[in-house]
């Protein structure tokens, strides 16, 4: 398949600027409320630099896209128009990592956070149809940022474009390599009490992690044993959104506000709705894992007034 990597960053809109006007109009921005959250957009995505690319794709074609949400703090709520997406890896984590069973999902819409990844296999559209790459509202809670509805680029049929030239090499293994989590060890961290919990706090002087702001001189807030999984539990006590990442590991998100997930996924990047729960096992296993690392909120401005911390692995 042809392979395709779509960079999701910003562009500034202002108040009364004539470029905003024809910013705005080019994605066809929702001109209406989003959720809770109140005020005008200042942002809307660009796909690689520009503003609503057409990606040339034929008719039945397969392509193969690795999707990044580089923007600071845009949601990005992927869809395509009357056609699902194959979902192969979400952060990274290929679906079949923790389950050799599970290769591919199909998924109407897929929610990036900040920082959040996915790849996708996309399927051409019929020819004289038109299909856009959309991103939905995302009702960011009464204290968020508006995250209204847009489109980020066009699947065209017609356009041309000279087939890659690069070739794909085959790697040193010939099977994928797969490091699946035993159900005794998944059910005994489920039904144990949490080993760490991660309270996500703000008021009007900054936001806060367990009550503390993020101090660059500060001890870790804690630490992990290197060779582990243990049961984290993460809380948002906001009226906005928060997308809990960490640096270095991954984790399984099996259950939310207290039931239990029907599709539990692999990630480093999840959101938090306002005043929900969410419980993770932290992998902790890999070896090469070393040193003071952080955890935080994906949203820059949330990050750099104080909602981050420390961890040391040991």
């Amino acid at each position: 398949m042809r392979e395709r990597i779509l960079i999701l960053r910003d562009a500034e809109l202002e108040q009364g600027d004539s470029s905003s006007t024809i910013l705005k109009s080019a994605v066809q921005l929702a001109p209406y409320g989003c959720g809770a959250a109140t005020g005008e957009a200042t942002r809307v995505f660009t796909v690689n630099g520009v503003v609503r690319p057409k990606i040339a794709i034929a008719s039945g074609e397969k392509q193969f896209w690795r999707i990044v949400n580089a923007s600071p703090d845009l949601y990005a709520d992927l869809e395509l128009d009357s056609v699902s997406m194959t979902v192969v890896a979400l952060d990274g984590m290929p679906l079949t990592y923790h389950d050799p069973n599970r290769h591919t999902e199909e998924l109407r819409h897929v929610l990036l956070a900040p920082g959040g990844r996915a790849e996708v296999i996309v399927e051409g559209p019929k020819p004289g149809s038109t299909t856009s790459l959309r991103s939905l509202c995302v009702n960011t809670g009464a204290d968020g940022d508006p995250n209204p509805t847009m489109v980020l680029a066009d699947l065209e049929t017609n356009a041309k474009e000279s087939a890659p030239t690069h070739s794909v090499q085959a790697g040193p293994y010939d099977k994928a390599i797969y490091k699946p989590l035993s159900n005794r060890t998944r059910d005994r961290l489920e039904r144990s009490a949490p080993d760490f919990t991660v309270k996500f706090s703000e008021d009007r002087n900054g936001f806060y992690i367990n009550d503390r702001k993020f101090a660059p001189d500060e001890e870790p807030m804690t630490r992990v044993k290197v060779g582990t999984y243990a049961h984290w539990r993460v809380t948002n006590a906001t009226n906005e959104i928060h997308p809990f990442h960490i640096h270095q590991v991954h984790f399984l998100v099996y259950e939310r506000a207290g039931t239990p997930l029907r599709r539990p996924e692999w990630m480093d990047t999840v959101n938090l709705a306002p005043n929900e729960s969410l419980d993770l096992i932290m992998d902790f296993t890999d070896p090469i894992i070393r040193g003071v690392s952080v955890f935080h909120c994906h949203l820059l401005s949330h990050e750099d007034k104080g909602m981050m911390a420390k961890i040391l692995f040991e």
